[in-house]
């Protein structure tokens, strides 16, 4: 039993009073008095009758795990600073605010508190939800077991932070203890939720194998101080429950006694029984100290995962150290092509040849969009249809994944999506609960594979999947034009799952990963370069990158086709993704993963290598029987002509006025 103004948690049934709202697991019952009101009329399964409403509720914490409440402004005294941390998830639907005040709509940021801010006005209510129910406030049962969780768990941070006070460090919400760097152990983590709801296993984090010059070398958002920190919190966590499990053996020693002595007397000699009263004083002395440590344990927790799950992998000691400019050269394949004329830039090409649309798109499909179409079409599914066929004889096994994943999945990977500025598209969480688009299939992979163990005698596991990619670009002052840097496209994916009985099983497979995606761009004719990427290229989970770039004439440079990274156990540990070994133990796996094929940027090196003087270009052998055409030659004339409003010499087309 939990107290936060009353918070009530039982077996069958979660009892949550805050105003008052009542959830109960076979039918959710919302009953809001008066938030905001006079004075509200209580309704649903526990009776009616008025009573003075909370007044002017107001909701800070609705965002994320530390949030605060304002407390009430008037009515009820008391609930004040209740840390909510509702984690953006739609209490109540855009449109039926009533007799809410504070926006409780699945916000994601403080600004978004003006959805829910201007409709709390009115008299309070509740529905109460059944399975077929036809109330106008449907409420997810996933949602409300999130609200419940994440305020028991603040009421046991709050009642920690007053009854342990020898414990180390604030109370959630209260930011990072001293000495750590910004952003340890505050914000947000929705793997840690989505773990502390019992989704999904606990991350088995090891931030012991990690040195502060590793996080130097990448320049990462945290820094030795930061983790000097987190170690030490995990130190304490570990001596708390330590602490806890000697009181919980203990309390079991004195619950036996009792039961002995009741059993071996009658009911009246039991009570006068010399020991019985010593043993309860003793049984209430220990849970009193339990209480104090799994408060102290839920906070220590929290700040720890909080901090660690920002921290990045090891790093190989052969990795480069630097910027991009420190990136050691391995390997150039191919011949550098050469032309007796200018080369066109692959937008140029395709445009002339009626393949690429990319321009007059902004009202359509947004900037950094794009069409291909005919031959365009084609050379994209040729490049798939070769990559799959050739990774299939090879033995990987085909995939495909959801474009959707929750966040959890996302942060499990190493990609943060509630970073500032972030690569991911986060669905409106006011309608869909926490999911994300991907950027790459290996997070939808990596997911298909979490909280499930592999036999040893099936690794490696290899995975290939063709998949839409989303990306945001946020770094809109490059490559504005072109199919460079585009929030949409199709690529080829491999991933791995391995075992770490040797220790040099996920190098290998890095190694593997790497002679295919050389065995590809050979076979496509490519001019190309192989790159060791230095720390502060890695990202959070890459142990080590190989990158592969290409050359593109109308760029004039080189340009990034594909990487492979050797994720060792980083993301198996925060995706639980093991494998069983010899009498079933369990282990954590490692993971690698590798670009197989990112159409985009393939079109860009093909089309620019393969031109011909007069705007026609040349279609690899390996893939002409896929296309249909050795070479791609210019349309009589195009098929589209524009007749918008946004003319060259400004205005609409004149009407008759000839194609």
């Amino acid at each position: 039993m939990v107290e936060l103004g009353r918070v009530v948690v039982e077996l069958g049934r979660v009892v949550v009073e805050l105003g008052r709202v009542v959830v109960e697991l076979g039918g959710l019952w919302w009953n809001w008095e008066g938030c905001g009101g006079t004075g509200g009329t209580r309704k649903g399964p526990l009776g009616s009758g008025r009573r003075p409403g909370a007044m002017g509720i107001t909701w800070r914490g609705i965002w994320g795990l530390g949030g605060r409440s304002s407390g009430h402004r008037g009515g009820h005294r008391g609930h004040r600073g209740v840390t909510a941390g509702v984690t953006g998830v739609p209490l109540v639907p855009r449109g039926d605010h009533r007799g809410v005040t504070g926006g409780v709509t699945g916000v994601t940021k403080p600004a978004a508190l003006r959805d829910g801010g201007r409709g709390g006005r009115g008299r309070g209510q509740s529905c109460g939800l059944a399975p077929a129910s036809s109330c106008t406030s449907p409420v997810p049962k996933m949602a409300a077991r999130r609200a419940l969780l994440a305020a028991a768990a603040a009421a046991g941070g709050r009642r920690g932070a007053a009854g342990a006070a020898a414990g180390p460090g604030p109370a959630p919400g209260a930011g990072a203890a001293p000495g750590a760097a910004p952003g340890a152990g505050t914000g947000r983590s929705r793997l840690y939720e989505h773990a502390r709801e019992g989704l999904s296993a606990r991350p088995q984090l090891d931030v012991t194998a990690l040195s502060e010059r590793d996080l130097e070398r990448r320049r990462g958002p945290l820094g030795g101080a930061a983790l000097r920190e987190i170690v030490r919190t995990w130190a304490r966590l570990g001596k708390v429950r330590d602490g806890i499990a000697r009181l919980e053996a203990e309390k079991g020693r004195v619950a036996q006694g009792v039961r002995e002595i009741m059993a071996s007397h009658d009911k009246a000699a039991a009570k006068t029984h010399p020991e019985l009263a010593a043993l309860r004083e003793r049984g209430r002395s220990l849970r009193e100290q339990l209480r104090v440590l799994e408060a102290e344990e839920s906070d220590l927790e929290q700040r720890f995962y909080l901090g660690a799950l920002q921290l990045p992998n090891r790093t190989h000691p052969a990795v480069p150290v630097g910027d991009q400019s420190q990136a050691r050269l391995l390997e150039v394949v191919g011949e550098k092509p050469v032309f007796d004329f200018k080369p066109k830039g692959h937008l140029e090409l395709g445009e002339g040849l009626d393949i690429i649309r990319q321009r007059r798109l902004s009202h359509v499909s947004g900037h950094r969009s794009y069409y291909l179409s005919g031959a365009g079409a084609l050379l994209q599914h040729a490049l798939v249809t070769f990559t799959l066929r050739k990774l299939l004889s090879k033995g990987f096994l085909p995939m495909t994944v959801p474009d959707l994943l929750r966040g959890a999945v996302f942060e499990g990977c190493g990609v943060q999506p509630s970073a500032t500025p972030s690569q991911v598209y986060t669905i409106d969480p006011a309608r869909f609960e926490d999911l994300c688009l991907a950027g790459t299939s290996e997070v939808g992979i990596a997911g298909y594979f979490m909280d499930h163990a592999v036999q040893l005698q099936d690794l490696p596991v290899r995975v290939v999947c063709s998949s839409t990619c989303y990306r945001t670009e946020t770094d809109t002052g490059r490559e504005p034009w072109g199919l460079y840097r585009v929030h949409q496209f199709t690529k080829v994916e491999m991933f791995g799952v391995t075992a770490a009985e040797r220790g040099t099983e996920s190098e290998e497979l890095l190694d593997e990963f790497l002679g295919l995606q050389k065995e590809i761009f050979s076979e496509l004719g490519l001019h190309y370069r192989v790159l060791d990427m230095p720390t502060e290229e890695l990202g959070l989970p890459a142990y080590r990158k190989f990158d592969i770039e290409a050359w593109m004439p109308g760029r004039g440079k080189f340009g990034e086709i594909s990487s492979a990274s050797n994720c060792t156990d980083y993301q198996s540990r925060r995706l639980n993704i093991m494998y069983s070994g010899e009498g079933g133990q369990l282990s954590h796996a490692h993971t690698v993963n590798g670009t197989a094929c990112a159409v985009p940027r393939l079109l860009i090196a093909l089309l620019e290598c393969n031109q011909l003087p007069d705007g026609r270009v040349r279609v690899p052998p390996v893939l002409q029987p896929l296309v249909g055409q050795e070479v791609l030659a210019r349309p009589p004339a195009p098929l589209l002509r524009y007749i918008g409003p946004n003319q060259p010499g400004g205005g609409p087309p004149k009407m008759g006025e000839g194609a």
